[in-house]
Formats: structure tokens, C-alpha cells, sequence
């Protein structure tokens, strides 16, 4: 049960930027803060929900589910593009333009569906992800922060909408920080921590017990701008987030790693949980053997592995990358874009988004998921 702050209490020691975010929520009639359903915490290997293990006492095949977080990638829910060159390339095909609000409504109103099936952890991102799937350039503006790590409103609006819901459903939220190919639109490392600070601030002072925090998606990949995002330093942010507190509660951090690479010591030591990716990983074999390593990295003590992107499906078959993950008891997050000469209703990560189980793959994601969790 979350405690009742006042404004005053919430608002002294938080910067401008997220000040003024909480100086706009919602709280009721007698100034009190809302409280919230879902707290997510960890013991051991294994995350809990409410001070229960997840899915308790369940077993697949032999295999232990309690205490596991299956999760996608959904991480375009708050997406807009601020480029007026590129804006128009996400039109809805029935529309012909694109429109964040519409994004957002669709995602909010798919979530009870998804939760249904067992899904209890959803990634999004302040800066988003490729509405590609995979890209190079990215001219394309979709970032919460503004050039100098301050926090842009509508973005976080609608952020706050989808952990609200969230919350309401009893699901968790791995929220990004910063995105490759959209870091580079905050001007120096500076404005990075700021960023950071403004971001934190902002879901401590919401009083969200339901959020994970991923700093950066694929610390170590050659694409972020700034030093301290990749993967020598990136520790020093994981801990400037766990330094932050309010009313005595600090934030469940950790950064995620490129497809098939095992998290190094530095972030093994500072992480409250270690987040990799399946990502180029064709051989479920690979799969099992990260885990493996993972353990086997200095620094190491029991704490969740999470798999929170991969995209490699076969669903249908008795061995794949969901299953050998679950098989090694680390959590499993599909990965989901439109590929090449598919239409709207494939892919989750592709803009514009059919948020719904509107293709085979999805549909194949959401019935193993079902058929796993026993939902």
C-alpha cells in the first residue's frame, strides 16, 4: 500500500522538468495521491507481484513458470514523430496520416487482451525503437526528451496513460530511457544525465510500483553518441538510478545487451536483474548457453534473467527460443516487426501499429504464452 505524500513533499526536491509533470496529475477529490495495484519486487531469481511469486506453483512440462516475467516489446506506444520531413511515412493506410493519439487509444484498449493471455511485463521506450524493425539512419524525431534532457509533456502523457493501465491490470512496465539513433538528439553528456535525473524523478514522484527501469536498449552496440550509454560506463547511470529515492523507495534498474551477448561485470554487479536479447540467436541451443554464461559472469548473485527482445518465432514447434529460455528459467520477451512485403497487421514495433492479435505470428506468440502461464 503506497503512503500519501503531499504535493509540497513531492515537489521540493525534484527538477523543474518533472515538477511540472506531477504538478499536472489527476488526484482525487481530497488531494490525495492515487494509490496503486500492482508493486513489482524480486527475491532471488524470481520476480514477484504483490508480494507473491508470479504464476505460483505453476510448472510447464516439467518446468518451473513461477517467478517468471514473460513480456513483448511494445515499445512505440507513445511514438510521434516531431520531423515534419518524415511525419507522413507512418500514415494509417486508412487515414493517410499518422496520429499519436490514435496510437496510444489502440494500444491502451489492446492491453486487457494481452494481460489474458499471461503477458505480465510490456518494454516501451521514452525514444522508442526503429519503425523498422532494423535501420541505419534515422531521421525520424520520437523522443520523450528535449535536446537538453528536459521532459517533453504529450510524451509523457501518454507514457503515464499506458503504466497507469498497466498498473490497473496488473502488469509491469520496463520503461527505456534512450534508444540508438535517438540519443545523439540530446546534446552532450550533460544533458544525458539530466535526462536520467528528470526521468527518474518523474516515476518517483508518480508513485508507480510497477515499473522496471532499462536505461538504454543494447548498451553495448556502436551506435550511441555519448560515452556514457555504452557499455564501459553505462554502470555509472544504473547507479545513479539506484541512488535516487523517495520516502525511503528507490527503482529496479538494469540495461539491456545486443542479440547474443552476455552482460559484462560491471553492469552484472550494479543491475538488480540483467536484461539480454535473442536477437541473430537462430539456435535455441544459444539460448540455453547464454543463460549459462550469464551465471557464470563475476559479480553474479541470484537475480532474474530476462529476455526482453527476440525475434525468432516457430511457435508451433516443440523447440524454439521461447521455450529453451523458459526451459533455462530466465523470462522471454518477443520481438515483433513488419517484415519485408507484409502489410499493417503485422509486427508490433513497425509504425503505424495494429496492436491487436492480428497476425499468425502474434497470435502463435500469445497462444504458447497462454498455453505456459495456464492463463
Amino acid at each position: 500500500m503506497n503512503p500519501l505524500w503531499s504535493r509540497r513533499h513531492f515537489l521540493g526536491g525534484l527538477s523543474a522538468s518533472a515538477a511540472f509533470l506531477f504538478a499536472g496529475c489527476k488526484s482525487s477529490s481530497h488531494g490525495k495521491s492515487t494509490r496503486f495495484k500492482t508493486e513489482v519486487s524480486i527475491l532471488g531469481e524470481e520476480f514477484y507481484l504483490n508480494g507473491q511469486p508470479t504464476f505460483k506453483g505453476r510448472t510447464w512440462k516439467g518446468h518451473k513458470i513461477q517467478g517468471l516475467l514473460p513480456n513483448s516489446r511494445m515499445v512505440q506506444g507513445t511514438f510521434d514523430d516531431l520531423n515534419p520531413e518524415t511525419v507522413a511515412q507512418w500514415a494509417y493506410p486508412d487515414t493517410k496520416k499518422w496520429d499519436a493519439e490514435r496510437n496510444v487509444s489502440e494500444f491502451l484498449a489492446a492491453m486487457p487482451e494481452w494481460r489474458a493471455h499471461g503477458l505480465l511485463a510490456i518494454t516501451v521506450n521514452l525514444q522508442g525503437g526503429s519503425p523498422y524493425g532494423y535501420s541505419n539512419a534515422q531521421p525520424w524525431e520520437n523522443s520523450a526528451f528535449a535536446p537538453d534532457g528536459s521532459l517533453r509533456a504529450p510524451f509523457m502523457e501518454r507514457m503515464e496513460r499506458i503504466i497507469n493501465r498497466a498498473d490497473e491490470l496488473g502488469m509491469v512496465v520496463i520503461l527505456g530511457y534512450f534508444y540508438f539513433g535517438q540519443d545523439q538528439r540530446l546534446v552532450d553528456e550533460a544533458a544525458v544525465i539530466r535526462a536520467v535525473d528528470n526521468a527518474t524523478d518523474w516515476v518517483l514522484a508518480k508513485g508507480w510500483r510497477n515499473v522496471l527501469i532499462e536505461v538504454d536498449n543494447e548498451c553495448n552496440v556502436a551506435k550511441y553518441d555519448h560515452a556514457i550509454l555504452k557499455a564501459d560506463r553505462i554502470h555509472e547511470l544504473i547507479a545513479r538510478v539506484k541512488s535516487k529515492s523517495l520516502n525511503g523507495r528507490r527503482l529496479l534498474v538494469s540495461t539491456s545487451y545486443g542479440g547474443g551477448a552476455v552482460p559484462r561485470e560491471n553492469v552484472v554487479r550494479t543491475s538488480d536483474f540483467l536484461l539480454v536479447h535473442g536477437n541473430g540467436v537462430k539456435d535455441p541451443k544459444r539460448i540455453t548457453e547464454m543463460v549459462v554464461q550469464t551465471r557464470k559472469v563475476k559479480g553474479y548473485r541470484s537475480m532474474p534473467i530476462v529476455f526482453n527482445e527476440d525475434d525468432h518465432f516457430d511457435f508451433d514447434q516443440p523447440m524454439n527460443n521461447f521455450v529453451a529460455a523458459t526451459e533455462a528459467y530466465a523470462s522471454w520477451g518477443f520481438f515483433d516487426y513488419r517484415m519485408k512485403g507484409e502489410g499493417f497487421d503485422e509486427g508490433y514495433q513497425s509504425v503505424p501499429v495494429n496492436w491487436g492479435l492480428s497476425s499468425e505470428r502474434k497470435r502463435g506468440f500469445f497462444k504458447l504464452l497462454k498455453e505456459m502461464t495456464g492463463s
